[in-house]
């Protein structure tokens, strides 16, 4: 699965590309507010411009479901990319996204010339992968290019249909480092392997704890999802957040890492309060408690200080970490120091640090460390597949080298 045909492996002099791109930026009033997905595309566009290729681009945006919404429109990122590429971004504007413009529009290109495609889910057949609209998006071109790595879980028309159509299929330099550095990560990781799993549910998870206990040498549990544990434990945990129908499985967890000799660690000590904050930044009164001396009428809201001292520790020799999810409620400043201590000690550390995208990739950038880390993932639900040991149909679908 993991030895594709990357836009170093192709020649797209005078041909047509389509790239599908990850342009589901946050907009308001029309103005994106975070651009970080359309610079991690320009490599690839880049390349792509340089090596003569007819470039056009295609992406989804929000959730319009299957018909055209103008507060949803690539009209702005077209406007952005034209300035961030220092050339004309051509927007195609039809609402059936392969129409008269589009047609038009590249039929009039020259080799380096860029089109931006209208939202692929303004049409309906996009989520289901319809043959209709892979067909249209496959006559607009002789190579597809996939690099967007956030829909790679998904099979629809713009990332997976469209291949069958297609002669050449590739992945982007963004695909490409996504599969190298996660994809090698789980299947071949440089050890001590350290994978720390976080968040609010064990639910989401379950997968990737059982994938990951078989492939790292020690697995971190903080977040909400440390109290079903604790419970499975026997401890009392408060009002904390559980999932009753997940103990059984986080026993079975628990004995699964006894049996193949792989530390599992749990919190230790445990930050409480009477309640959830709201709103979410409120300020909030805390106490830190052992672990097992948690109130019946508290709840947990992040890891304690003992904890976090015991899970930085955890890291200080490793050679491979992989997180996912943060440690408590790292939206309040109170309730981040766990977050913020994992972070810091990922940053300090000389090991290959691996961020799997979702609320890990907000934390780690909105508390300072981006830069520090190895690589932070593009794709929330996509990189927690790939760490469940799934195939993705995005990546599936590229040619093999």
């Amino acid at each position: 699965m993991l030895n594709k045909k990357s836009v170093d492996d192709i020649n797209v002099k005078g041909k047509k590309v389509l790239v599908r791109c990850d342009f589901n930026v946050p907009l308001k009033e029309g103005k994106i507010t975070d651009e970080n997905r359309l610079v991690a595309a320009l490599p690839t566009i880049k390349k792509l411009i340089a090596d003569g290729g007819k470039v056009i681009l295609c992406s989804h945006l929000g959730k319009p479901k299957g018909e055209p919404k103008p507060e949803l429109s690539l009209a702005p990122v077209a406007v952005r990319l034209s300035e961030l590429l220092g050339q004309e971004v051509k927007f195609a504007a039809d609402d059936n996204v392969v129409g008269e413009n589009a047609k038009a529009a590249v039929a009039a290109m020259n080799d380096g010339d860029v089109v931006l495609l209208q939202n692929t889910r303004y049409r309906a057949e996009e989520t289901k992968n319809g043959e209709a609209f892979s067909k249209e998006l496959a006559s607009l071109c002789d190579v597809f290019v996939n690099d967007a790595f956030g829909t790679a879980h998904r099979a629809h028309c713009s990332n997976v249909g469209v291949t069958e159509y297609v002669d050449t299929c590739a992945v982007g330099y963004l695909m490409q480092k996504e599969i190298d550095f996660l994809g090698n990560a789980v299947n071949n990781p440089e050890r001590p392997f350290v994978a720390i799993l976080g968040g609010a549910k064990v639910a989401d998870k379950l997968n990737v704890i059982s994938n990951l206990l078989e492939k790292c040498d020690t697995l971190i549990i903080g977040g909400g999802m440390a109290y079903t544990f604790l419970k499975a434990k026997g401890l009392e945990v408060g009002t904390s957040l559980v999932d009753d129908t997940k103990i059984d499985y986080c026993k079975e967890m628990m004995e699964k890492a006894e049996k193949l000799g792989k530390k599992l660690l749990l919190p230790v000590d445990t930050t409480i309060a009477k309640e959830f904050p709201s709103p979410i930044d409120a300020e909030i009164e805390v106490s830190v408690v052992k672990s097992d001396a948690i109130p019946a009428d508290m709840m947990g809201l992040d890891i304690g200080t003992e904890t976090a001292a015991l899970y930085a520790d955890a890291v200080k020799s490793a050679k491979t970490v992989v997180w996912n999810g943060p440690m408590g409620v790292f939206e309040n400043p109170i309730l981040a120091k766990g977050t913020i201590a994992v972070a810091k000690s990922l940053a300090e550390t000389d090991a290959t640090t691996i961020i799997g995208g979702g609320d890990s990739a907000a934390a780690v950038n909105q508390l300072g460390f981006g830069d520090k880390m190895t690589h932070i993932s593009t794709g929330g639900g996509a990189s927690l597949e790939f760490l469940e040991g799934k195939d993705l149909p995005g990546v599936v679908a590229a040619d093999d080298k």
